[in-house]
Formats: C-alpha cells, structure tokens, sequence
C-alpha cells in the first residue's frame, strides 16, 4: 500500500501501545474508590392517561431492592448498585413493565419514568413475567427495540448510533467508514429518523443530500434511552419511508440535581449539561466540537474535516394533563483540502484531485405537546428543520482558474402534525393528519463530459410546494390476547404537480398480523404498501434555462410483504426468523446513465439525485433474516444473519443488481461485565461484496472530459457488472468505570478492524506523470495516459475515550 497508509499504521500501531498501557496503569492504580450504590426515582404512569399509579411495586431486577409508589406515583429506592441496571413494576389490573437501562451513579441521582399498560379482564395477582423484546401491535414483525447500554458499549460504534443499528438484522454497510442505513437491499435515502416524535432529515455531519448517510452521527448517544428500529410494519404514523423507520426516545433530564458529564474522544470533545428549571421543568443541553483536522492533517491525509454540534431537550410537566417537550438539533461541518502536502502519493493526489471543498449547516427545532384523556391522549407536533450545502471545485485546486463545480442549496421544512390516540376495552384507535410547506433553492454550475461533448449545466431554480396526509389506524387483540390483528391505512400528497397532488393516487393500506401458536412461539406477518417523495435535488433539477425537467416524477411505491416466526425461550433469550420481499415501483430512473436512482447516495462530498429522472424504474429486494437475542443484567449478545437479494431496472427494463446486494450479512455482537467495574465487548461482522461499475477507460482519458469531472468515468453499460470481495472485521471494547462520592470517571478503548484486514475496493484510475512531473499525454494532447492503482482501505484503528460525571 500506499507511503501514506503506511506512515498512518505506524503511527496507529504506536497508539494502541500506548493506550494499552494506559488503561493497564489506570486499571492497578492505588486509587481508593469510595460509594458503590446510588439512587433510583421516579414515577409509575397510565400508559394511556398519563395518571398516575399509587401503590405499584417497584423493585431492581436481579436485586431484592425495590419501593412501591406514593399517592403521586412517585418512588425512591436507595443503595442501587453503581452501573447498568433495570427496574420492573407490576400492580393488579395492568401489564408487568421492565424499564430501559438506567445509568446509576453514586450520589448522582438517577430519575425514570415508567408507563403501565391496563390489562384487559385483570383483577386476580399478576405473575412477572416480563418480555424483554416486546413489540407493538401495530408492528409485530420488522422490529426491534436498542436500548442505551447496547448504544453505549456496543464495539466499534464509538458511541455513534447509527453504527449501532448496523449490529442488528437487515442492516448493510460499506467499508467505507459511513454511516449509510442501507436497510434490506433499499438505498440509503430510503429510511426517516424521529427524535421524540419529531423527524430529523439530516442525521449525520457531511451529510448526502438527497440521503441519509455520512461520516460521523449527529445525536449525542448521553441523550437517548432507547432507539425504535423498524424494517417494516411501519405504523400508519409514519410516512415517506420505504426501507427503515428510526424512532429515538430521549431522556428528561434530572428533575432534582444539575449533573453534567464531559468527554474526550480520539476525534472530539463534549460537554453534556441537565436539569431541573423550577418545579415542572428539566433540561438536557450537549455542545460537541471535533479535532479531527490536526490529526489528519499531522499524519499527511488529504483532506481535513471540521465538525460541530448541540443538542438540546426541554420538557414542561403543566399537570399529569399536559405536557410540552421542545427539541432542537444542529450541525456545522467544513472540510478543506490539504493541498500543502509536499509530493503527494498516488492515492493523495487521486482524493485531492477528485474531491470538492465542502461547507454545510443544518438544524432541527421542534415542539411536541401532549393532552391526555380519561382513555387516551392528543398530541400536536411541530417542527422546522433546514439544510444548507455548498460544494466547490478548481481544476487541479488552483484557484486561478474557472470552478468546474458550483454548487448551493437550501432544503427547509415546516411541519405540523396532530395525532389522536384512543384505547378502549382493548381496541386501540390511532388517526391523525399532517402538513407541511417545503422551500427548495439551488445554484448549481457544473462542467461535465457528455455524449462525447464538454457542456455545462448552470442554472438557478427555486419552489415551495405544500404537502399533507392522513391516516388512521385500529388494532384489537382476540382470544385473551392470543390474536392480535392490526389494520392501518394512509394518504399523502403535495402541489408540486398535477402527478402527486390526488391524495388517494397514494393510498397507502397495512395491515399486521401476530398470533400465539403455544407458550412462547408466535407466527407474525405484516402487508404494506408504502410511498416516498423523491429527494428535492430531483424535483429541483432544472435545464439551462431555470425550467424544472422533472415535473412529471411520481412518489416512489414499494410493496411489502413479511412473515416470520418468533420464539420467547425465557425472560432473557430470543430467537426470530423472518422472510421479506419488497416490490418498488415508479422509481426514478436517470436519463443521463440509464441507471436507476436506487444505486446512488453513498458517496463521500456529493449530492444524490440530482440529475433528469423519468418515473419508470422498478426493483425487488427479498431475503430471510436470523436474529438471537439475550439480555442478562451482566451480558448481552446480538447475533444475526440475512440473506438479501436487491434488483432494480435499467432504462430497458432489464433486472441489475443494485449498488446494496449484499447477498448475506453476519454480525456477532456481545458485551460482558466483570467484577471491580470492567466490562468487554468484541463485535465480529461478515459483509457480502457489492457490485460496482467498471470505469470507462475511453472517455476517462479524454483531456477535456477528465479537466471537467477530475477523476474518471464509469461505464454505464456495465452497470454493476463487477463484484467487489467480501469484508469481515473484529471490533474489541473495554471500559472501566471509577464511582468516586461526587463524580464518576470513566474510560474506554475501542479498536475497530483488531486484525488489520485490508479491504480491496475498485482500484483508482490516476493520470500518469514524466519525468518533468507533468501529466503525460497521447495523439496530440487530447488523451491522458491513465493507469490503476490499488484501493486498500481497512486498518487497524484505536480510539480512547475519558468521561467524568459530575
């Protein structure tokens, strides 16, 4: 491999030794911790009403510990021990409930709130017996629920969400160090992502436009008690998805002490703050800010990524009837190219050459409030999240010389969403409509190479259109609750043209079907039909007179259909196997490649979608999925398996496999506690290769052509003709926690690919040079002499990580 791989090992290698040595040290140090054992309240509500429960038992699972409820539902238990632990609740007349994974820290008072579902015919002494892996009615299959110590401590994740979600069923992944959510064979601008309640567009920095993906996760990982991950079964609720539905629950913050934490990572410092303000109020407010510049810039990479972030969380309690949660959310991202670097490599000079300079911002706010009922609740929502994104890019990077890529834009939402929520002897009812006005503006100057010809594409374009929808949903158990039978239907629309603007041209029906074939093993199924509306770099392409070409694109439809088997062994482990198959239609096919627009969205500094589309395109994603489960108070283990097929149409109709058929993915995850307050994870994961377009060597070596792209072509008439190899890496984790009488310290070493494998990828195409450093070239100055050059990536890399509580 490359001088500059080489001298990055080195010095990773050099880093390993050292923080090796370092957790070693802290771990047989002469330090005398003090208190062991903290303090768990907080408070048992109807899940429906929101009243709350007096006298309800309240107890430390694995722990005779426990409490039971005041008059204002309200509890303290006392000497809980310092760590990870969970809390069970059961009262006559309701379901058993275990909460998520609570934090608990010595002196540091941790809070949590629990929700008690009414048992239908219950009056007789409940039995404990709480399920773990509970699902919703509405969803049966498709589903899975991520609490916070899996976030926490899962290996290789760096405490970044949504490398987490990749540990689970369904989930592909590139080797490429992003964080794409590529969910049973669809794209990564198929899934939505919802922070309490209110969706999140841009979830990562250096985002995709048009996409979901990017390097490094926005969310602080502190903030969220449990993640909500659907692969299908969506709730009628939710809309414009067609792979994957995050649903993020935030923690309130404390509602008696101010605590704040502060973290030192291997590529950014944090500060987390929370809260009471007055008597119904509390906050959470975190500020994130990366170094990861000088670190690539000290070891000679190419270019040099700045990233910041807050979050924030406030939550108003008016009376057990009301309450108001307003959230918020933004990112400031710059990357720069490091063209100091004194003789660079091949590689080096492939990125600096091919590479755009990029600035983006973006931010999410929103409100949710919630009135409950004697059986059940409201709740309004409402949000405004924006986008804004500039590229540029100088032939050779001399800014001397005409931009050959120009690019602005702006993507800004405003939202409004009400949902009503009724549960009636057993029969939940759930309707709601939505609106939302969208503005979307983009200048966009670019030199490309096409049909054998230099042109340019300039244009300046700008709308706003409005979007609304509706749904409704009823569920009903049977047979003592042997049956559960969930039916949902929805409409969406917009004004952007005369071809989505029929609500029910979208008609969107579901429904989901779970019943108890004996103690413990239930047959699950689930039929969707489900709509997407093309990103807004598609509707906002114009022509080089500031006319919209894609005005006759269709929302995007795919049909479900799943069904599985799901067996409960005990309190603690659970198996599951599901089978898929996914059927899209009016997918946007690209009128300059032939390609259909599923392929796109995973690259590094680009934009997804943005190109003359035509509504023709189809594909099919099918496979079957294995997942084991187990959840003890000191291990956890996530294993899984899918086999996955994914297939869409050319402009001839003809069946490709897409840019995500992985065709299998496994992934071993498990986390262990140890006595004195160690813990050790590894993760194990086997990805499948992916397909890839060779290049298109002819036009690649086309001065003209490659001055305006500075990089190669791909041949699109060999679209996904080539397969990448298959890539598996082990992931290893430790922590160490110190519990001190008024603070917490904390320490992890996380080294994700342990064994160094190295990845082979579709080799670069460069220029080459004479022996006077200058590009060589052929007939007379009009072709480049191109050669190839290996694409390693993969190497063995370390992070160490302080967090002090306080």
């Amino acid at each position: 491999m490359t001088a500059q791989l080489n001298h990055y090992k080195s010095r990773i290698v050099h880093s390993t030794v050292i923080s090796l040595i370092f957790i070693y040290l802290i771990g047989f140090s002469s330090t005398i911790m003090l208190a062991q054992t903290g303090t768990v309240s907080g408070r048992i509500i109807d899940k429906v009403t929101n009243a709350p429960i007096a006298f309800a038992n309240v107890i430390v699972d694995n722990t005779l510990l426990g409490s039971t409820t005041d008059i204002d539902g309200k509890f303290t238990i006392t000497k809980v021990p310092a760590g990870y632990v969970q809390l069970m609740s059961t009262y006559v007349g309701y379901k058993p409930v275990r909460s998520r994974d609570i934090f608990v820290s010595p002196k540091m008072e941790a809070t949590v709130e629990l929700a008690m579902e009414p048992a239908e015919n219950q009056l007789e002494e409940v039995v404990i017996k709480v399920d773990p892996f509970q699902k919703r009615i509405e969803s049966p299959v498709s589903m899975q629920t991520i609490g916070i110590r899996e976030i926490e401590t899962n290996p290789g994740s760096n405490r970044d969400i949504s490398r987490v979600i990749q540990s689970f069923p369904g989930v592909g992944s590139t080797p490429n160090f992003r964080n794409d959510v590529i969910v049973r064979g669809g794209g990564p601008s198929e899934s939505r992502f919802f922070l309490d309640g209110v969706e999140i567009p841009v979830l990562n920095h250096f985002a995709t436009q048009g996409a979901s993906g990017g390097p490094v996760g926005i969310i602080n990982a502190d903030f969220i008690s449990q993640v909500e991950y659907y692969s299908g079964a969506f709730p009628a609720s939710d809309y414009n998805a067609l792979s994957g539905v995050f649903e993020f629950t935030q923690k309130d913050g404390n509602s008696n002490h101010l605590f704040g934490q502060v973290a030192l990572g291997a590529s950014e410092a944090s500060l987390t703050l929370e809260g009471p303000v007055g008597d119904k109020a509390t906050y959470l407010f975190s500020v994130r800010r990366s170094y990861l510049q000088f670190l690539f810039s000290a070891i000679g990479l190419p270019f040099l990524p700045t990233y910041n972030d807050y979050q924030f969380k406030t939550k108003i309690r008016f009376n057990t009837r009301n309450e108001l949660s307003i959230i918020s959310l933004g990112s400031l991202d710059k990357l720069k190219l490091n063209t100091g670097i004194n003789n660079p490599d091949a590689s080096q000079e492939f990125i600096l050459t091919e590479l755009p300079v990029n600035n983006q911002w973006s931010y999410t706010i929103g409100a949710v409030y919630k009135h409950f009922m004697k059986n059940g609740y409201q709740q309004l929502v409402i949000s405004r999240n924006k986008l804004n994104n500039q590229f540029e890019k100088y032939p050779e990077n001399n800014e001397s010389l005409p931009k050959t890529f120009d690019y602005q834009s702006n993507e800004t939402e405003n939202k409004i969403r009400y949902e009503y929520h009724l549960q009636n002897h057993g029969v939940k009812y759930s309707y709601g409509i939505s609106g939302e006005y969208a503005s979307y503006d983009n200048r966009t100057y670019q030199a490309i190479y096409l049909n054998d010809s230099l042109t340019e594409i300039n244009y300046q374009t700008k709308f706003n259109l409005f979007k609304y929808g509706a749904y409704g949903q009823v569920s009903k158990p049977f047979f003592k609750e042997r049956l559960n039978l969930s039916l949902g239907i929805r409409v969406d629309a917009n004004t952007f043209s005369s071809t989505m603007n029929n609500p029910f041209d979208q008609l969107s029906p579901r429904f989901s079907a779970s019943y108890l074939l004996m103690d413990g093993f239930t047959f699950n199924a689930n039929v969707g039909r489900y709509y997407q509306l093309p990103a807004y770099t598609t509707l906002g392409y114009a022509n080089n007179m500031d006319a919209l070409v894609n005005k006759n694109a269709t929302y995007i439809g795919a049909n479900h259909y799943i069904a599985g088997f799901e067996h409960l062994v005990n309190q603690h482990i659970m198996w599951s196997a599901e089978g898929f198959f996914k059927d899209y239609f009016h997918y946007p096919i690209d009128l300059n490649t032939g390609a259909s627009v599923a392929n796109t969205g995973a690259e590094y500094s680009s934009v997804s979608g943005a190109v003359p589309v035509k509504s023709i395109g189809k594909g099919q994603a099918y496979g079957f999925e294995l997942l084991n489960r187990m959840k003890y108070s000191k291990f956890t283990f996530i294993g899984s398996f899918t086999y996955v097929r994914s297939l869409f149409t050319d402009i001839k109709g003809d069946y490709i496999p897409s840019s995500w058929d992985n065709r299998y993915l496994i992934t071993l995850t498990g986390t262990k506690d140890f006595k004195r307050n160690w813990s050790f994870g590894a993760k194990w994961r086997l990805v499948g290769g992916l397909p890839y377009t060779p290049y298109d060597l002819q036009t690649s070596a086309n001065v003209q052509a490659w001055d305006a792209k500075g990089g190669p072509y791909l041949n699109y008439d060999q679209l996904n003709a080539k397969r990448a190899l298959a890539f598996h890496q082990l992931d290893i984790r430790v922590d160490k926690k110190y519990f001190y009488n008024k603070w917490t310290l904390m320490f992890y070493l996380d080294i994700q690919n342990l064994y160094n494998l190295q990845n082979e990828g579709q080799p670069y195409i460069i220029r080459e040079k004479n022996a006077d450093g200058n590009f060589s070239t052929i007939n007379n100055g009009q072709n480049y002499v191109l050669k190839s050059i290996p694409n390693t990536s993969g190497t063995v890399l370390p992070t160490i990580g302080v967090m002090v509580k306080f």
